[in-house]
This record gives C-alpha cells, structure tokens and sequence, in this order.
C-alpha cells in the first residue's frame, strides 16, 4: 500500500463520530472498525502520527496515545525507524457487535475500560524475562529432570519459592514445606480436599470475600460459614462464635490485605486467630493473593511466619503477573504436608513451568517485575482517587493504599447492580461489592453502610484512560441515580 493511497484510505474511512466519547476513544474505535472491515490489512503501515493528526484535525497526542495503546496490546507493532503497523491477524482478535452473523450472538470482548478488581497489567507481563528463564532452565536441566513430576512439585521450585517468601513475606518454611501448585485454587483444592478427608466439615469465611476459594471448598464437601469483616478485617470474636456453634476448626481468611473490603487484619486479631487455632486443634489458610502491592508502607508480614505449625499459606503469580501462567505455591503445616499428594489435588504442574519459575525467582526478575509494578500501580491510584474525587464528589472510596482495588460507596437507594448495567453500556466493566457477600442482604460491618458499593480496580486500566473511564462511570451512577429517583 503506498503512501498516496495510504492516505486516501484514510482520508475516506476514518469515521470518528460525533458522540461525546472522548477524541482518544473515538480515533481507537475507528482505526479498530478499519481493521475489523477488512479496509485496513495485517502487515499494513499506518500514517505517520503528524500526518494522520493533519489529515483528521486533530492533535498529534491524540494519535499518539491510540498508537501506543493499540501497541500496548498487540493490536498494532512499533519498531525503531519503521512505520507502526497493523499486527497480523488483528483482525482477529476481537470482532465488533455490529459484525456479529445473523441469528448467532457476538463473542464477549472485554471492556475498553477496565475497572474489573483482581486482574494484573496484562500490558506489562515480563514477557522477555520469563522466555529467558525457561530457555535457561531446559538448557541446564538434566535428562533425570524432565521425567515424569513429583505431586508436591520440582525440589528446584519448591526451594527457590521457600527462600524468596523468607524474605518477602518472612514466612518461616523450607522447600520441603512447599507444594508448587497450579495456582491458589489448585492449593486450596488440595487442603481442602484433605481437610475434609481429616473430618472436617465446615470452613470459617470472611463476609464479604472472594468466591472462588469458597466455591473450591464447598466442591470439596466444606459448608462456607460466614464471619463478618469490619475496618480491623474478620471479626474474631464472631469467628470464634461461629465456630463453637458449627464445630469448624479451620478459617479461610485474607490478613493482609482482605478482599474486597481492602482492609487489613489488626495485630490484635492475627494474635487472636492463630491463639484459636492453637486451641481447637485448627488451620489458619492464609490466601496472600496481591500482598507484595502496598504503596504506604511495606507490606505486613504473612501470618505464616507467626505459627507455621497452625497457618498454611497460599500464593500465586495471577494478581502479580499474569494468571495465564497458571503457577502458585501452597505453604503446609508439617502435619498436612502428607496428606497433600496427588490423590488430594491433581497432577503438578509441567516441570520446565517449575524450572522456569524457580530460575525466575532466584535471579530476582519476579522482584524486579514487583518493583516496576508497584511503581505503576501506586501512581495510577493516585490518579484513580483524584479522577473519582473530581467525577464523583461526595462519594466515600475506602481501602487501605494496597492492592488493585479500591470500594466505592453508592448513595442511599442507588442498587450496585444497576450502575454495573449502565456501566457496561458505557464500555466500563466494573463489579458489584454484592456478588462476593456469603450471606444475603446488608452488612453492617461493611465499609459502605448502605450495602451498596461498587468494586473498582484499577489493575489492568490503562493510565490514559483512567479519566475518561472514571467520566464513565460517574456518568453511569448519575442516569442511575436519576432513574430510580423517577420510579418513586
């Protein structure tokens, strides 16, 4: 395609609209629609950033953002001295509503505007650094390593995890203490699993919480029991209530930064629940699931580290890294180290993963990774929090300065569920704080004391569209708020 031509085809196919979505959202919409249709190939160079700002009328920052983010997700390809281009198959990778064939329903394709909590910067994986472990890993590997897996993982990983949460987490556990997982449901798959074959019938939960764990222990024959959260995190006096009224003798809980609350447990309380354990014979399962993210201070240290003989822990790379790698650890008290084989989980992981992963850790490009990440993520909060006090004044947003969340409290008589609906119909995904309540109804001791609150997570947000994601979703709120106000 020559650049004349290049031109004119831009000149005739770039509609971007005349709707109040901002330039940089409408240019990405319509250079995307171009590629879609087919009028714009793979492989094929895109105008330079002044010439297409020009061409359009407008700023050649505009241009520059689409570019880059369309970059960022491998929409598009950049090299040094070279035009940007179309990436091969692009066209590919998601397919407008609108081009959706007659009589089926159009694939689901993630919002622009990603406001969904528990999700990493998926545009900054350490993709380099990871392919440079597995290469070293295979290379060095003997030929005895690549045979069939041991169940609790490679003696390589399980060491390599033991000495880096020593002195990230200040655990207290060697390699024979770990079980290399496929993540933290494949850890806590395995404990329950046991826990249940030990006798166990009841697991101690936190209200609200992340669903997946308690969905993984009620599959494995556990009933959830709910305990409340306040500001100091689980409630332990009612923890221990609920557990001499049903008999449960194990907790699941979140110390140090609880989801999705986003507080974290007072030191009185983490004195207390392992005091607990200690005196009915239990187990502490500590889910560390985003603690290497705390941007005031450094992070607590894990529980673990306080009773390892009472406390097993359980982590993963999926809220750090990427959860496509599929790769966590489980931390066990001595006494279920036995009883968490095969039988009691599945299979390990692939070897040259493990490999990959122990080389990865030992040679410190999962601290740096962690180091460049809170960089990030502490100032896109930052700027989250002042986009929010601006678009939504009045508005209480709580948790700790942590994580990749935050809790955004709705006005009286304005339902969660229905600002989510506006929402998505403004490109923004963002969840309702009710979808991880154990029990029905509000909660008193929930942060938002009218037991509305939208979850809004700022992991995988791209910086540049932080504002116009937030003007969204303050827009969502406000045609919610409105039309409940008409139907009374």
């Amino acid at each position: 395609m020559s650049q004349t031509n290049q031109r004119l085809a831009w000149d005739t196919v770039l509609d971007l609209g005349d709707d109040d979505a901002p330039l940089v959202s409408r240019l990405e919409r319509a250079v995307r629609d171009a590629v879609h249709d087919g009028r714009v190939p793979g492989g094929a160079a895109l105008p330079p950033s002044r010439v297409l700002a020009q061409t359009l009328g407008v700023s050649r920052w505009v241009v520059t953002e689409v570019y880059g983010q369309l970059v960022a997700e491998g929409f598009c390809e950049a090299r040094v001295g070279s035009a940007t281009r179309v990436a091969p198959g692009a066209a590919a990778h998601a397919v407008p509503k609108h081009h959706a064939p007659s009589g089926r329903p159009s694939p689901a394709a993630p919002a622009r505007r990603d406001l969904r909590p528990g999700v990493p910067d998926l545009r900054q994986v350490p993709r380099s650094a990871w392919l440079r472990a597995v290469r070293d890993a295979l290379t060095d590997a003997p030929d005895t390593d690549l045979g069939s897996p041991d169940p609790a993982g490679h003696p390589a990983a399980r060491a390599a995890v033991a000495a880096y949460l020593a002195r990230a987490r200040s655990t207290c556990a060697g390699a024979d203490d770990v079980v290399v997982t496929h993540g933290a449901g494949d850890g806590m798959t395995r404990l329950a699993r046991a826990l249940r074959a030990a006798g166990h019938t009841a697991l101690l939960v936190e209200d609200p919480s992340w669903g997946r764990l308690r969905d993984v222990a009620r599959a494995a024959g556990l009933l959830p029991v709910p305990v409340p959260v306040d500001d100091g995190g689980v409630v332990t006096d009612a923890l221990v209530a609920a557990a001499a009224r049903t008999g449960a003798r194990a907790a699941l809980v979140t110390p140090a930064h609880q989801f999705p609350t986003g507080v974290a447990l007072a030191p009185a309380r983490r004195d207390a629940l392992v005091s607990w354990a200690r005196d009915v014979d239990g187990l502490v399962i500590e889910d560390d699931y985003d603690a290497e993210f705390r941007y005031d201070r450094r992070p607590v240290a894990a529980l673990q580290g306080h009773d390892p003989g009472r406390v097993a822990l359980l982590g993963s790379l999926s809220k750090t890294v990427s959860p496509a790698f599929a790769l966590g650890w489980l931390l066990a008290p001595p006494q279920w180290l036995d009883r968490l084989g095969e039988d009691a989980g599945g299979a390990a992981p692939s070897t040259v993963d493990q490999l990959a992963l122990g080389r990865f850790l030992t040679d410190g490009a999962y601290e740096r990774h962690l180091r460049a990440a809170r960089g990030r993520f502490r100032r896109r909060r930052a700027a989250l929090l002042e986009a929010l006090g601006a678009a939504l004044p009045g508005h209480e947003v709580s948790g700790l300065a942590a994580g990749l969340h935050v809790v955004v409290a709705l006005p009286d008589g304005v339902p969660a569920a229905a600002v989510v609906r506006a929402a998505a119909a403004r490109d923004v995904a963002v969840t309702d704080l009710r979808r991880y309540r154990v029990s029905a109804g509000p909660r008193a001791s929930s942060p938002d004391r009218s037991g509305e609150a939208l979850v809004v997570g700022y992991g995988n947000l791209a910086d540049a569209r932080v504002d116009e994601a937030v003007a969204a979703l303050a827009a969502a709120v406000r045609a919610t708020t409105t039309a409940e106000a008409s139907k009374r």
